[in-house]
């Protein structure tokens, strides 16, 4: 069965980023520090972006909170970093949630640790089976 990546030039360049940053900079810092860096790295790639992005929370048509990212890419991929040695359950669920409310289909978590930089490539599950259903029901 073959696996398509998802946006694999554009994951590339921003992993590229993170790491350019890392080597730069290299570890320990806050987290503010490296999404500034992360902010220059990025323009310097000429990628398009937005930084700190707001989506809001709805219950009824009614704002009841905000997510708020660290970088939507190109309108495409949610980035979001973190100043740690190591992910946590709740990275990855952070970044669940602000693909699903964002309706959006990959997401990237980055962790600047003190003596590495890590990433992961988080899918948007529901969203993509919802696709495959819906190419398959038209298929048939």
């Amino acid at each position: 069965m073959k696996v398509d990546l998802l946006y694999p030039e554009l994951s590339y360049k921003i992993v590229g980023c993170a790491f350019e940053v890392f080597n730069e900079i290299g570890g320990g810092h806050k987290e503010i520090v490296f999404h500034k860096a992360m902010v220059s790295a990025i323009k310097n790639a000429q990628i398009p972006f937005k930084d700190e992005i707001c989506f809001p929370v709805k219950f009824k048509n009614e704002t009841v909170g905000n997510n708020y990212f660290d970088f939507l890419v190109d309108g495409k991929i949610v980035v979001e970093i973190k100043s740690s040695d190591r992910f946590v359950k709740s990275n990855f669920d952070q970044l669940v949630n602000y693909l699903v409310v964002s309706n959006l289909k990959l997401g990237i978590l980055i962790s600047f640790g003190r003596t590495e930089v890590k990433f992961k490539r988080i899918l948007n599950v529901e969203l993509l089976n919802k696709e495959k259903e819906l190419a398959n029901s038209i298929n048939s």
